[in-house]
């Protein structure tokens, strides 16, 4: 057999591996359940708040990114592999290219204007998704060990108390104590891991919101550090004992959707589940009068007290 006549048997097996993994890639790309409404998300959840969108498209143009970076660096290789291999040019290495200033100064410089520039989005969108205004409500979101607590720090009818000098609160800094209103006596709900939503049956304690009423969220924690994490408000943060974080958002879409810890926090971390519902203003007015009925006024112990160097970080932040 001529020497020409081997390299082709050679190639075959080659080309028929080639041909099953795009096979493969094509198989995969069209037997997942995303349909063509899904693909612009990547892999997102739809939206459901004011806020989410931000989020979505920071996500997108790091993919955007991502697959540039990646056309560039899969076409470098495979013009390699095409025009450098042993076949075409009998030679057994290439000439190695060293010391080329221009070279080694465009990828030195590309990578860093990359990340550069995914900072800078990632700063900008951060400080537009962590300002704080003026809310219209204030949920008070504790975490224990294994589910979840809800203070709703607001006046309702029919409740005395005072927010701002509630014992159960003294973990929430002063700062994000002076925006609760006046006469707040509150209403709570709490949940246990065999808490169930009565309507859908999922598990975990149901967090009521209005639609189209900005929330700020005050996070704290009982014993150690878990996350909250609603699934389709694209954002989550750290629930600390001992420390204060906040955000807020806008539902826009009503519906029931689910949340969880994304904190490893123990052995039952899987059972942290609790469930958000999302309701017109008037209904979740009614809710809180409901959970007043119930005898669930006031509030439950918030968690773990600052120290005092976490206070004067607070302090210092004003």
């Amino acid at each position: 057999m001529s020497p020409n006549g081997s390299d082709r048997s050679s190639r075959r097996p080659m080309r028929r591996k080639l041909l099953q993994v795009l096979t493969a890639g094509v198989v995969l790309a069209t037997a997942s359940g995303c349909t063509y409404k899904d693909f612009p998300r990547l892999g997102m959840p739809t939206p459901v708040t004011e806020e989410a969108p931000r989020i979505l498209s920071l996500w997108q143009g790091s993919w955007a990114a991502a697959l540039a970076t990646g056309v560039l660096v899969w076409g470098l290789i495979v013009w390699s592999i095409i025009f450098h291999r042993r076949s075409r040019t009998k030679v057994e290495v290439p000439p190695q290219t060293r010391y080329n200033m221009p070279i080694e100064a465009l990828y030195t410089v590309v990578p860093l204007i990359i990340v550069s520039v995914l900072f800078y989005f990632t700063a900008r969108d951060e400080s537009k998704l962590l300002a704080l205004s003026k809310p219209v409500h204030t949920i008070n979101v504790v975490g224990y060990q294994w589910s979840w607590g809800f203070n709703y720090v607001e006046p309702v009818e029919g409740v005395q108390g005072n927010a701002k000098t509630a014992k159960e609160l003294e973990a929430v800094p002063d700062k994000y104590r002076e925006d609760f209103l006046d006469g707040a006596g509150g209403v709570y709900d709490a949940g246990v891991p065999g808490t169930r939503n009565p309507q859908t049956g999922n598990p975990g304690p149901t967090l009521w919101l209005p639609k189209g009423e900005k929330v700020r969220f005050i996070l704290t924690s009982r014993d150690v550090i878990h996350s909250f994490w609603v699934v389709p408000f694209l954002f989550k943060q750290d629930v600390i004992p001992g420390h204060t974080n906040v955000f807020e958002v806008t539902p826009s879409q009503e519906g029931t959707f689910m949340g969880k810890c994304a904190e490893l926090c123990g052995v039952d971390h899987s059972r942290m589940l609790f469930n958000v519902k999302v309701v017109s203003p008037e209904r979740y007015q009614q809710h809180l009068k409901e959970l007043a009925e119930k005898g669930q006024t006031g509030y439950i112990p918030s968690g773990i007290e600052q120290t005092d160097p976490a206070r004067n970080a607070e302090k210092n932040q004003l």
